[in-house]
């Protein structure tokens, strides 16, 4: 029997041998399929009776795959747009700019082929017919900025951008010839390479054949830093009126330069919403939109239902979004008569994710971008006449205001500082808004502004309404709801003086043009028997300066207190801060024109002293000139903390002091050794998964002399751990300030919106006389508050160095409750730990890269913490 049982066995394994022998399909026949397919061919995307020119390849013969199969990398959206742009003579492609990390912007142009040489014609024509005010004609062209995925962990959009691409190129239908022929499509397909290549990179590098849907699978989780930023973890959304990166740079230069009707802004939101498109919620518009623009919004958004409603997809609108910040790409064109839609997908966050509305797939949120890229396109054109007459009217209506205003407007200081205030024009240029020099002095509400020192910035002109916005102090709002900042004042942000102008102040005085004949930075010729050069501290670049001549060798000393010099014939006031460079230091005679060298590219002036004795104040080797050392700086970041105000404080140091950086994780600063470092800086976080002993490292790390600085919620950790002795208001007390008595559960959103401060200007008055604050010329500072998180003053002048002044609130909205504990509360607090210090800031210094006016405290912490002592 058992014999038998062998042979059949036997018998059997040659009959199964034979098999594979003689069936080479086998292994396909037996291959476990995937789950489910995500990729789908361009056409399937596209309405059905569309034919495609057959000379250009489709999105799937290009890569070898379907779109949505995986995740497009920007160097592979970009070959195939250069290749559309080759293959095509519907679309020219021109390169507006690099990220930082040098991927290649670019902005397509599609239209009817014959208009493709006349394109800067009609630029031209269609600019001047804005500016006249007066209604176009029904021949002329809609223009369409079409943009997607700023958002780089948002990826539907510049995925959808292949196929709509490819559609505008190869398309053969009527609806794309009407299209073509009465518009001009512009088409950013990527609006945040970085950001889209690093979370590509994240979502294919995770996906399985077999795809998971769970949102605890690694694909569905990113890792820290997300793909939703650009390369310093700036959200690019927020950039479009601060214009911090070359990303917003180049994409507000071709919208100023085309001013389109329609903008379209292509975003994702969390997996289990649905879709949402634009108008949002009306109440919370800002004021200076007209109600023209949402009424538009309106009708368009009749022809994204319509074609939604078509596909059986569930949407929404008039919830959750606002418009009330300038700086989103949604509004930005609101300030200027174009219409900005906001499209937002419930995202998959990968290939494949379950949600309560069912699974999400990669492939069906490129669909829906792709069928309201498309009804954006029929819903304009079906409103074409009353685009082109809302943008006329918008700049009559414009005029209007302008007429009844009161103001005339505003004239701002350059002071001291000339590279702060060249920052600001800049972003005042990008934004194609006109400034004329102040050629003659003038005093405004006590204030005195110096002939050519100052700038006028007209209320008469086209950008009224947005200059009217980047001045604003208005701190009452019909809805305190906002889905972003409440104010974002320019003349704050850059630590400016200014005024506002009525007609009579500005009747009849002395200006230029630009800004040709404002101060610049003096110029100083060297003198052969110097023992020292100086430079002033209230440069803003006055710390990449320190850095750079550090950095080539130079000794430098740092004045703890004022003092005067002989300057040649003359005598010159240094303020406390003043960096010096002294023979006696540095020896070698070209050291000196080196300095200068390097002063030179920064436009600081070197002022050459002839005497170690001081006419006033303190001599050139006193003790009270302090050792300058190269800071050796630390970042935590990693898990944990806020990528945002990390990414903003390596931008600060990275680009503008140009010092070298170690960020590290939470996770590994056990293995570190501190004393290779001089600053560790904290920014908000939890903190908590910091062990005892790597706390007690910091502890000893600080007493030996290190400088410890942390801003926001890292304070709630400073205060723990005892490094700072402070008392922190805690939610509970925020919740105690608001009464609930007779509210319903409907007011429960109203009543959050009132505990939250959501980005709103404070004024702080400021102790000047300490290193922290030295090169800052006034006694008030404007800080920004983005938390209702407020710190006691600990009532001890050598340590509280900035509080909020009684009436403290300058723009924005807080609410009451929250005002009056703001009033008197600290700002900035500094106490020493044995030999070393810890900084604390209450607020973020660094805002999103464009409040100047107190990201030098974080140059100050790391240059002048010697002197803190």
């Amino acid at each position: 029997m058992l014999k038998s049982l062998k042979l059949s066995f036997r018998a059997a394994m040659l009959t199964f041998a034979s098999a594979l022998l003689f069936a080479p399909s086998l292994h396909a026949q037996f291959a476990v399929e995937p789950y489910f397919e995500t990729g789908k061919p361009a056409s399937d995307y596209l309405p059905a009776d569309t034919t495609f020119n057959p000379a250009i390849k489709t999105p799937e013969a290009f890569f070898g795959y379907n779109v949505g199969k995986w995740h497009v990398r920007h160097d592979q959206l970009l070959a195939y747009m250069q290749y559309l742009s080759d293959a095509s003579d519907r679309v020219s492609l021109q390169n507006t700019g690099k990220t930082h990390e040098d991927r290649q912007l670019v902005l397509m142009t599609f239209s009817a082929p014959e208009k493709q040489a006349q394109l800067e014609q009609i630029r031209q024509q269609h600019l001047t017919t804005i500016q006249s005010g007066k209604a176009g004609k029904s021949t002329d062209p809609l223009v369409f900025y079409m943009g997607y995925s700023i958002h780089g962990n948002e990826p539907s959009g510049s995925n959808a951008a292949l196929v709509v691409a490819y559609y505008l190129a190869a398309g053969q239908d009527s609806r794309i010839d009407a299209l073509l022929n009465q518009a001009i499509v512009l088409f950013d397909p990527s609006m945040n390479p970085d950001g889209l290549s690093r979370f590509a990179q994240w979502a294919n590098q995770h996906k399985s054949k077999q795809l998971s849907k769970s949102p605890f699978h690694r694909e569905h989780s990113e890792n820290w830093p997300s793909g939703r930023t650009n390369h310093y973890w700036f959200d690019l959304n927020r950039d479009w009126l601060l214009l911090t990166h070359p990303e917003s740079r180049a994409r507000v230069t071709q919208y100023q330069k085309w001013r389109p009707h329609v903008l379209t802004d292509f975003h994702e939101m969390g997996t289990n919403s649905t879709y949402f498109f634009q108008p949002g919620i009306r109440s919370r518009k800002n004021p200076l939109t007209p109600d023209a623009n949402v009424t538009l919004t309106e009708a368009i958004a009749a022809y994204h239902a319509k074609a939604l409603d078509a596909t059986d997809q569930l949407y929404f609108t008039e919830e959750s979004f606002d418009d009330f910040y300038f700086g989103k790409g949604s509004t930005y064109p609101d300030a200027h008569g174009s219409i900005g839609i906001l499209f937002e997908q419930a995202s998959s966050r990968g290939h494949l994710q379950a949600s309560i509305n069912g699974d999400v797939a990669f492939h069906q949120t490129i669909q829906n971008q792709i069928t309201t890229s498309l009804s954006t396109f029929d819903g304009a054109l079906a409103n074409k006449a009353a685009l082109i007459d809302y943008q006329a009217s918008f700049a009559r209506q414009t005029q209007s205001l302008i007429k009844e205003d009161e103001t005339a407007g505003v004239i701002i200081d350059q002071g001291k500082d000339p590279a702060r205030f060249a920052e600001f024009l800049d972003r005042l240029d990008m934004h194609q808004i006109r400034y004329r020099t102040v050629t003659e002095d003038l005093s405004v509400d006590g204030k005195n502004y110096v002939a050519n020192n100052a700038v006028l910035i007209a209320y008469d002109q086209p950008q009224y309404r947005l200059i009217k916005s980047l001045f604003s102090e208005r701190t009452d709002f019909p809805d305190n709801t906002f889905y972003d900042v409440s104010n974002w004042n320019f003349g704050y942000a850059f630590g400016l003086t200014y005024s506002k102008l009525s007609s009579r102040q500005a009747r009849g005085l002395d200006t230029s043009e630009g800004r040709a004949s404002l101060m610049q930075a003096e110029q100083v010729a060297g003198i052969e028997n110097a023992v020292a050069y100086a430079f002033d501290w209230h440069h803003y670049f006055a710390p990449a300066l320190t850095q750079k001549l550090l950095q080539n060798g130079f000794t430098l000393r740092a004045a703890n207190k004022a003092f005067t010099a002989k300057i040649g014939d003359t005598t010159r006031r240094f303020e406390p801060g003043t960096m010096l460079i002294t023979k006696a230091l540095n020896q070698q005679e070209r050291a000196f024109a080196g300095a200068q060298a390097l002063a030179e590219t920064l436009s600081i002036p070197l002022y050459p002293i002839t005497s170690g004795l001081t006419p006033q104040g303190i001599d050139l080797g006193s003790r009270n000139m302090a050792v300058v050392t190269m800071p050796s700086i630390l970042i935590l970041g990693g898990q944990g903390t806020s990528q945002y105000e990390v990414g903003e404080i390596w931008h600060y140091i990275d680009t503008r002091v140009g010092a070298q950086i170690a960020m590290v994780d939470l996770n590994k600063l056990s293995r570190v050794d501190l004393s290779q470092f001089t600053h560790v800086i904290a920014a908000s976080g939890n903190y908590s998964a910091i062990g005892k002993d790597t706390a007690a490292a910091l502890t000893r790390w600080v007493k030996q002399g290190g400088t410890l600085i942390g801003q926001k919620s890292a304070l709630r950790w400073f205060k723990k751990q005892e490094w700072l002795d402070i008392n922190i208001m805690e939610s509970a007390e925020v919740d105690a300030l608001f009464a609930t008595e007779g509210l319903s559960f409907a007011d429960r959103d109203a009543l959050r919106a009132k505990k939250r401060i959501a980005g709103t200007a404070f004024e702080a008055s400021i102790d000047n006389t300490h290193p922290l604050f030295f090169g800052i010329t006034t006694d008030t500072l404007p800080f920004f508050k983005t938390t209702s998180m407020m710190v006691e003053d600990t009532f001890d002048p050598f340590e509280t160095l900035a509080t909020y002044t009684k009436r403290p609130l300058l723009g924005g909205y807080a609410a009451s409750e929250l005002v009056e504990q703001v009033k008197d509360s600290a700002a900035v607090v500094v106490q020493p730990s044995g030999r070393g210090r810890v900084i604390g800031f209450v607020d973020n210094v660094n805002f999103r890269g464009y409040w100047f006016g107190t990201s030098k405290l974080m140059g100050n912490a790391l240059y002048l913490s010697p002197l803190m002592n």
